[in-house]
C-alpha cells in the first residue's frame, strides 16, 4: 500500500511540476535556514565541553561593592592568593590552576622577533583541567620549572620552522631572559572561551624581577589571575558557595575598611561552571568576547518561525491545487477508497516532498556554511549536524513536518463529496477559508516583525557611528606602552614631535574603547575631616599629553602641567563625577580637597563628559591622576596629521626602532577599535536582513497559493464581471482587497509585538539608544502591503485577462 502511495505521489509531482517545485523550494529554504541556525546553536552550546571534566570545573569570580549590597564591579579574574587558600580551606577541591595573561610580549629566536598577544603564565596543573593534545613534550612536567615555555603548533612553526623546538631557548625581550621550550600543544579549538598560544611557567612569577613570591601570597588587590577549580565528579558545589562569605571573613582583611563592615560585605567570591562562561558570563574583564544566550534564543525563534512559515506555505499551496485533484479524489472514493486511505495518501506525498526538501537543504547547508562563517565570524561545521543525537532528530524531521504541513490539506481534500466533485463543484467552506486566512496573517506578522527588527538594528548602528563621543577619535594611533621606554620617554616624545606629521602624544593606563575597571576608595575633605563617599569612581592614570591628544574639552579648570610639581598629587574629574558628588557646577568642584587611594590632593580640572566605553555603557564618574611611576602606564596614543598618514606612520616606525630596536612595533587606529565594539550588532543586522528577506519570500509563496485557490473558486464571477463591463483594474482591486485586509490585520498584530520585543531584547542592551520612530513601524506595514499586492496582482491580472467565454463555460 505504501508503495502505491509513493508511486501516486511521484506521479502527482510530475503532473504538476510548477506547483510541486514551489512546494519543494519553499520547504527547502525553510529547512536550510533551520539547519544553519541549528549548526550555530550546537556550536554555541559546545563551548569548553571538549574538556573531559568540563562539568566539574569552576572559575572563581569576584564582586566588589560600593556599599553593602550595591555591586559596582564583577571580575572574572581574582587575586593570586585565592586559589591556594581555597584549596587549603576546602580539601574536596581536587586541583586548582591559575593563569595570568602577560599582555603583549616580545619574543626572539635567532633573527625572528615578534610581538605576541596570546601569551599567559600558567601553572603545572593547567593540562589537568584543559584537555588540548600535547604534540611534543610532557604535559605533566612541561610547566613545572621556572622559565619554561610551551608553544602551540602554529607558534612553534613560526619561530622554529621544521626544527625540533624542544630544549631550545627563546628570548623574552623585556625583562630579558631566556625561556626553555618544554612542549608543543595543539591550538585550542574554536569553541573554547580562551585561546592561549604561548604558555609560560607560572613559577616564573616567583622571581621578584617578574612579580615576586610574596606578592603571589599577599596581594589581594591585583585581580588579574584567572583561577579554576576542579571538583570531584558530580560534586555539590552549592555547599562550597554557601561557605565563601565565612571564608573571606577568615582569610582576607582590607586596610582602611570601616570597623562595622565584614569582608564579605565589601567583596564576594562566586563560582561559575566552565560550560556557562561562553553564553552566560558577561563580566567586566573576560579573557575573550563571549557569546550571548539571548542571541541564541532569538535565532532559535527565527528558525522556528521560518519553518512555520514554510509549513503554512505548503498548506496553502496544497489546498490551492485541490481543484486540480478533485476528480481524482472523487473517482478514488467511488471505487471504494476510505477517507483514512486518502488522508494516508496525501500525508505520504507530503512526507516525500519534505524528504526531497531536506536532501536539498542538506546540500545547500554544506554550500552556505563557509559564507555564514565569513559573515558572522563563527566557526560552524556541517559535521556538528552528523552526530547521532542530532542526526536522528533531523532524519525524523520530514515525518513531523510532513504531518504538520500535510494534515490540513489531507483532511480538507478527503472531505470532498464524490457526487459534487465529479460534476466539477468544488467549494471550500467558510471555516476553511478562515483558517487559511489565519495562516497568512501569521506569516505576514512574522515578516513584519523581522522587517522592523532589521530597520532598528541598522538605525542603532548608524546612531552609534554618528554620535559625538566627546573627543576626536580620528587619526589617533594606539599601541602598547613598553616599560623599557620609561627612562627614554621624554626624549622619545620630543624626537617624535619634531616631525610635523605628529600632532600630540600621551600615555595612560587605559584608552577609550576599553572598559573602566580600576577603582579605589574616594573621600572628600570637608571642614577638615574626611567624609567617605558612596559613588563608584573609576580612574585612569595619564600623563600631561593625554587630554590634548584626544582633544577633550575642559568644562572648568585646567589640564595637568609639567611645570607644576604638585600636580602629581592633584586630580581631574569628569562632569558626571561632579553630578554624583552633588556639586551644582563644574566650577564648584575646583580646589576641593580629596583623598583617592592613598593620595591626598586637590581637584584642579573638570573635563567635559565623553564616551570612554562603548555606548552599551552609561557615562560613569571618572578621575584622572598622574602616577608616581611610569609602570602604571600601559598604552601610548599618538595623534597624527590625517592628510599625511603614510609619512606619520613612517616617522613613528623610525623613532620607535631608534629607541626600542628589540621591540617590534604594532599599532591600531582608535576608530577601528571603536568599530570592533559593535561587530556583534553588525553581524546581527546582516543576519536579520537575510532572514527577513527569506521570511517575506516564503510568506509571498503562501499568499500566492491562497490567492490562486481563491481566484480558482471565483472564475465564473470574474467572467460575469467582465461581461458586464468591469475593467481589469476594477477586477484586480476586487480580488486583491480581501488579501490586503489580511496584511493590515497582520500589521496591527505585529507592530506592537515588534515595538516591545525589540526595545527589550536589542535596544535594552544600549545605555545610549534610538527611540523607535512611528515611521519605522508604518514603513514596515506599507512595505508588507506593497509586497503582498505585487504577489496577488500576478494571479489577479492573469484572471482578469482570461477569456470570459471560457470562464463561463467552466463547470
Amino acid at each position: 500500500m505504501i508503495k502505491n502511495y509513493l508511486r501516486s505521489a511521484f506521479r502527482n509531482i510530475k503532473r504538476h511540476p510548477f506547483i510541486s517545485f514551489i512546494n519543494i523550494f519553499g520547504l527547502t529554504v525553510g529547512l536550510t535556514c533551520c539547519l544553519l541556525i541549528l549548526a550555530y546553536i550546537i556550536n554555541e552550546y559546545s563551548y569548553d565541553k571538549f574538556n573531559k571534566n568540563a562539568k566539574d570545573i569552576y572559575r572563581v569570580t569576584r564582586i566588589f561593592y560600593t556599599a553593602p549590597g550595591v555591586e559596582n564591579l564583577h571580575l572574572s579574574a581574582v587575586a593570586p592568593p585565592f586559589g591556594p587558600l581555597l584549596q587549603n580551606a576546602f580539601p574536596d577541591i581536587k586541583k586548582i590552576t591559575r593563569m595570568l595573561p602577560n599582555g603583549t610580549v616580545a619574543l626572539k629566536y635567532n633573527n625572528k622577533l615578534f610581538n605576541e598577544k596570546d601569551a599567559v603564565f600558567a601553572d603545572e596543573n593547567f593540562f589537568d583541567l584543559f584537555n588540548t593534545p600535547i604534540v611534543k613534550g610532557d604535559a605533566k612536567n612541561g610547566l613545572v620549572n621556572p622559565y619554561s615555555i610551551m608553544l602551540s603548533e602554529q607558534m612553534a612553526k613560526k619561530y622554529f620552522g621544521d626544527e625540533n623546538p624542544i630544549n631550545k631557548s627563546i628570548l623574552l625581550a623585556n625583562p630579558k631572559h631566556d625561556f626553555k621550550v618544554t612542549g608543543v600543544f595543539k591550538a585550542f579549538p574554536a569553541n573554547s572561551h580562551m585561546h592561549p598560544e604561548i604558555l609560560m611557567s607560572f613559577n616564573t612569577l616567583k622571581d621578584t624581577a617578574i612579580y615576586g613570591e610574596k606578592q603571589l601570597q599577599t596581594n589581594y588587590g591585583n585581580n588579574s589571575f584567572y583561577t579554576y577549580l576542579l571538583f570531584p565528579k558530580d560534586y555539590n558545589v552549592e555547599r562550597i558557595k554557601a561557605q565563601l562569605p565565612d571564608f573571606l571573613d577568615k582569610y582576607v582583611n582590607f586596610k582602611g575598611m570601616p570597623g562595622n563592615l565584614k569582608t564579605h560585605q565589601v567583596t564576594k567570591l562566586e563560582l561559575e561552571n566552565l560550560t556557562d562562561i561562553h553564553l552566560k558570563s558577561h563580566l567586566d574583564d573576560e579573557i575573550e568576547e563571549n557569546g550571548d544566550i539571548k542571541r541564541v534564543l532569538i535565532f532559535s525563534a527565527i528558525a522556528l518561525f521560518i519553518l512555520l512559515i514554510a509549513c503554512i506555505n505548503y498548506m496553502n499551496l496544497s489546498t490551492a491545487r485541490s481543484a486540480l485533484r478533485a476528480k481524482e479524489i472523487g473517482i478514488r472514493k467511488v471505487i471504494g477508497a476510505q477517507r483514512k486511505e486518502i488522508i494516508s495518501q496525501f500525508l505520504s506525498e507530503s512526507v516525500l516532498i519534505t524528504w526531497m526538501a531536506l536532501i536539498l537543504a542538506g546540500i545547500l547547508t554544506v554550500i552556505l556554511i563557509p559564507f555564514i562563517n565569513t559573515l558572522s565570524g563563527q566557526f560552524l561545521s556541517f559535521g556538528s549536524l552528523l552526530h547521532w543525537n542530532v542526526l536522528l532528530p533531523i532524519l525524523l524531521l520530514p515525518f513531523v513536518i510532513g504531518l504538520i504541513s500535510g494534515i490540513y490539506p489531507a483532511v480538507f481534500m478527503s472531505s470532498f463529496l464524490p457526487v459534487k466533485v465529479l460534476k466539477g463543484i468544488v467549494k471550500a467552506g467558510s471555516s476553511g477559508i478562515s483558517f487559511r486566512k489565519v495562516l497568512v496573517v501569521v506569516q505576514f506578522s512574522i515578516s513584519i516583525i523581522l522587517i522592523v527588527a532589521t530597520t532598528v538594528v541598522f538605525q542603532q548602528l548608524q546612531y552609534i557611528q554618528k554620535l559625538a563621543l566627546g573627543f576626536n577619535k580620528d587619526h589617533i594611533i594606539t599601541m602598547d606602552y613598553p616599560y623599557s621606554l620609561n627612562k627614554q620617554y621624554d626624549a622619545f616624545k620630543e624626537d617624535l614631535k619634531r616631525n610635523a606629521t605628529i600632532k600630540e602624544l600621551g600615555i595612560s593606563s587605559r584608552i577609550p574603547s576599553g572598559r573602566l575597571l580600576d577603582d579605589q576608595n574616594a573621600k572628600i575633605i570637608e571642614g577638615g575631616s574626611l567624609q567617605a563617599i558612596k559613588i563608584d569612581l573609576k580612574y585612569i592614570t595619564t600623563d600631561f599629553g593625554f587630554i590634548p591628544t584626544y582633544g577633550m574639552q575642559m568644562a572648568a579648570g585646567r589640564n595637568f602641567s609639567k611645570a607644576i610639581a604638585t600636580d602629581t598629587n592633584n586630580f581631574i574629574i569628569n562632569e558626571e563625577a561632579v553630578k554624583e558628588f552633588g556639586w551644582k557646577t563644574a566650577e564648584n568642584a575646583l580646589a576641593k580637597d580629596m583623598v583617592y587611594g592613598n593620595v591626598r590632593g586637590k581637584i584642579i580640572g573638570v573635563v567635559k563628559d565623553f564616551h570612554f566605553e562603548s555606548l552599551h555603557q552609561k557615562i560613569i564618574p571618572l578621575l584622572f591622576s598622574l602616577p608616581s611611576h611610569n609602570n602604571y602606564y600601559g598604552k601610548l596614543s599618538i595623534k597624527i596629521d590625517g592628510n599625511n598618514t603614510k609619512a606619520a606612520i613612517q616617522a613613528i616606525q623610525d623613532t620607535w626602532h631608534k629607541y626600542l630596536p628589540e621591540t617590534p612595533l604594532e599599532f591600531t587606529f582608535l576608530d577601528e577599535k571603536f568599530g570592533q565594539l559593535y561587530n556583534s550588532e553588525q553581524q546581527q543586522g546582516s543576519l536579520f536582513t537575510i532572514f527577513s528577506c527569506i521570511a517575506i519570500f516564503i510568506a509571498c509563496l503562501g499568499l500566492f497559493g491562497l490567492s490562486a485557490f481563491t481566484i480558482s473558486q471565483r472564475v465564473k464571477e470574474i467572467g460575469v464581471r467582465k461581461v458586464l463591463g468591469a475593467s481589469i483594474s476594477q477586477i484586480v482591486t476586487e480580488l486583491s482587497k480581501d488579501f490586503l485586509k489580511l496584511v493590515i490585520i497582520a500589521a496591527i498584530i505585529a507592530l506592537p509585538v515588534a515595538f516591545f520585543s525589540i526595545n527589550k531584547w536589542f535596544l535594552g542592551d544600549f545605555a545610549f539608544r534610538i527611540n523607535i520612530s512611528w515611521w519605522v513601524l508604518a514603513m514596515a506595514a506599507v512595505l508588507a502591503l506593497i509586497i503582498a499586492f505585487v504577489t496577488i496582482s500576478f494571479q489577479s491580472i492573469k484572471a482578469a485577462l482570461a477569456n470570459p467565454v471560457k470562464s463561463l463555460r467552466s463547470e
